[in-house]
């Protein structure tokens, strides 16, 4: 089994930060992308943004919402995804779930952290 534990949602004002944070541990293939999605009250879940394994690199992908607001970061080592949350917005309060990929066909969902950005 896999777990994924999240960490650092929480209240901020607009305009504040927050950091995400997400652990993976247990049986773990090799791991194809790791992410972070988000799910609005009322809305379908959606893709925040993506580190995808390619090779020895990675490519990152984002929701052209947060596109130069939030930052994807990735530890190799550690089996751990980041989310550099800036300047964030009312529309960005969210449940948001950290996903993994690994083994080719297998996903992954933490248990989701509540994000609310209000004044």
């Amino acid at each position: 089994q896999v777990q994924l534990v999240e960490s650092g949602g929480g209240l901020v004002q607009p305009g504040g930060s927050l950091r995400l944070s997400c652990a993976a541990s247990g049986r773990i293939f090799d791991i194809n992308a790791m992410g972070w999605y988000r799910q609005a009250p009322g809305k379908q879940r959606e893709l925040v943004a993506l580190i995808t394994s390619i090779g020895s690199g990675s490519i990152t992908n984002y929701a052209e919402s947060v596109k130069g607001r939030f930052t994807i970061s990735r530890d190799n080592a550690k089996n751990t995804v980041s989310l550099q949350m800036n300047s964030l917005e009312p529309e960005d309060t969210a449940v948001y779930y950290c996903n993994l990929r690994h083994g080719g066909s297998r996903y992954e969902w933490g248990q989701g952290t509540q994000v609310t950005v209000s004044s």
